[in-house]
């Protein structure tokens, strides 16, 4: 069964961005603004994230 913990999202408005993360956990949310120098290299972090979580060991649940 699965359970979310957390959904973010990337929003623009009027040229700027803000990262809004929702804790589905304790039913808060924090936005903080985001440099579109940043919001630029998400692709490239997303997949380098990617590569290196599935190229690691295979590990037990704890």
């Amino acid at each position: 069964m699965e359970t979310l913990l957390y959904a973010a999202e990337l929003v623009e408005e009027n040229g700027t961005y803000k990262l809004v993360v929702q804790d589905a956990v304790r039913d808060t949310v924090q936005t903080t603004p985001v440099p579109k120098s940043m919001v630029d290299k998400l692709p490239t972090f997303l997949s380098a994230l990617s590569s290196r979580l599935n190229s690691a060991p295979s590990r037990g649940r704890w």
